[in-house]
């Protein structure tokens, strides 16, 4: 009788070990995945919180210490967060502001956006409060009242882009004016505001946190946003995705100071919602 060939034509012995091969590599590629949903969520949990250590990272994912080490270092090397002693911070965490031109130049499609949706929250007001930055200046471009408004800002550039509406009254307040940003700040500045009764103001913010809340740079301009804070009966923060989990120098208000918050679709799902948990609207575009 003669002996039966092999399957598939293999050698005898073979296949055993080839399907040890495809078990093991459905394992590889399991602990792949395990690793990629792991680094995700240390991403997300970076920008929610604005920094993070390994211990804390280790206790949260039920990992050991030196696999979170070995995650932040493989996250770093993509430039999604900026290793620091003990943990990590965002990678584009905003320590210092750039010019109004590089700031306009970063996620204006999404600022666009941001600013379309923005205006809606007007409804009947007749008094708005525009702030310095990127994407106030993307409202300022947005607006098209149907009725007469006026518009109150420190900033050059939202002056430009307004004054010359039919239906657009502007007030430009006074104070010293930064180069960066062109727009007026300090305490000269937050005085007159602190005079005016504001039906709206639509805020930037160079970092928004649940820890830390809303944070920029520079301490005068932070006066001046506290003061439009103040003088608003409705406070709308305007904000790309980016701009969550990030911590800057100085803080203006906090989450519950807010009305609104108009931002991109990316923001993370689950600092969204606690957001949302402390009665603020948050609307997504």
């Amino acid at each position: 009788m003669p002996k039966s060939l092999p399957e598939y034509g293999s050698v005898p012995g073979r296949r055993s070990a080839r399907c040890g091969e495809i078990v093991g590599g459905h394992e590889r590629l399991e602990v792949l995945i395990h690793a990629l949903e792991r680094r995700q969520r240390i991403v997300e949990l970076t920008r929610e919180s604005g920094r993070v250590s390994v211990l804390d990272l280790a206790a949260q994912l039920q990992v050991a210490q030196e696999t979170v080490r070995r995650d932040l270092a493989e996250l770093e090397v993509q430039g999604l967060i900026t290793r620091v002693h003990g943990g990590a911070l965002p990678a584009d965490r905003i320590e210092f502001e750039g010019d109004v031109g590089s700031r306009r130049a970063r996620n204006p499609e999404e600022k666009a956006r941001i600013a379309r949706r923005a205006v809606e929250e007007i409804h009947d007001a007749e008094t708005v409060f525009l702030d310095e930055g990127s994407t106030a200046g993307y409202v300022a471009k947005a607006l098209n009242p149907s009725h007469h408004l006026t518009v109150v800002t420190a900033s050059v550039p939202v002056v430009l882009s307004t004054h010359a509406h039919p239906l657009i009254t502007v007030v430009l307040l006074g104070g010293t004016v930064r180069s960066r940003s062109i727009a007026a700040s300090g305490e000269l500045t937050s005085r007159i505001l602190g005079d005016l009764v504001i039906d709206v103001a639509f805020l930037g913010t160079n970092g928004i946190s649940l820890k830390h809340g809303l944070t920029c740079p520079d301490l005068s301009v932070a006066a001046v946003k506290r003061a439009a804070i103040a003088a608003a009966r409705r406070v709308v923060l305007v904000t790309d995705s980016t701009k969550f989990g990030l911590n800057s120098f100085a803080s203006f208000g906090t989450i519950k100071d807010l009305d609104s918050i108009v931002t991109g679709s990316a923001a993370p799902r689950r600092t969204v919602e606690l957001i949302r948990n402390q009665r603020v609207q948050v609307v997504l575009v």
